[in-house]
């Protein structure tokens, strides 16, 4: 390969070697200066070029160019390629920069604030749910024994269990019903006293009449509502509905 240089004309000739060592640019034999040779690299000479004509009007033999060998560059005479970095584009009218480091911990702390604040948000709508899971209580109440808080009772109405019930007529007033039954909470936790759905329907099951009672309706003491169902114990429940006929054969309770 050849490659001319554009002080002296001078043709070089180089190869692969030299010009990765030289990184492009290499040392004129001729004039002794550096130039970047890739800019003018051939596989071929050119032809000899005709100058001038001799006495007689003829041209001489045609001049052939000079080659020389290329100098490789010393490590020292290597000058890095510095490639100019492009100018940031302009941002937009409606672009605001950012800011500087040392005032990002308002934005921080806002942020942290309203992440705390949509976690709260959640955590009361969804508070019956977190109050009755078994994986969420425990930590709920190591937290209220800290901050000397009283969170409501647990509720699980699949560890209820109905031992006796009983249905008759009431002793005293006419035309009623006493309904008994006697609870019993199997969990290893206290329970929050339930809601009792009784229905009473005739021999083919059709649903004759219905009626939702809450603790404070069979229950009157407000101590033992707020105290709840221990572990493991029993409670007597006694209800006194309207009777709604003779069709009335069969009750059902319900709890929730």
């Amino acid at each position: 390969m050849y490659s001319q240089c554009p002080d002296c004309f001078a043709y070089t000739r180089v190869d692969a070697a030299t010009l990765s060592q030289g990184r492009g640019t290499v040392r004129c034999s001729g004039c002794g200066k550096h130039y970047f040779a890739l800019s003018s690299l051939s596989d071929d000479l050119p032809p000899p070029a005709n100058t001038e004509r001799t006495p007689q009007g003829k041209f001489p033999s045609r001049i052939a160019p000079v080659v020389t060998a290329a100098t490789p560059l010393t490590t020292r005479e290597i000058e890095p390629i510095v490639l100019p970095r492009p100018a940031p584009a302009p941002l937009p009218g409606f672009a605001r920069q950012r800011a500087p480091a040392g005032r990002r911990w308002p934005w921080l702390l806002g942020s942290t604030l309203l992440a705390l604040s949509f976690a709260a948000q959640i955590g009361y709508a969804e508070r019956d749910w977190l109050l009755d899971d078994a994986r969420v209580r425990p930590w709920l109440d190591q937290f209220c024994g800290f901050a000397h808080c009283v969170l409501p009772l647990r509720s699980d109405a699949t560890q209820l269990s109905l031992l006796a019930r009983d249905i008759r007529p009431h002793p005293s007033v006419p035309n009623a019903l006493i309904i008994s039954a006697t609870l019993r909470n199997d969990a290893e936790f206290a329970q929050a006293l339930p809601h009792v759905e009784i229905s009473l329907s005739d021999l083919d099951e059709h649903r004759i009449a219905m009626r939702r009672f809450s603790a404070r309706d069979y229950v009157n003491d407000s101590k033992t509502v707020r105290r709840g169902l221990a572990a493991g114990s029993s409670i007597a429940l006694v209800f006194e509905v309207a009777d709604p006929g003779k069709d009335a054969v069969a009750f059902e309770f319900k709890f929730y």
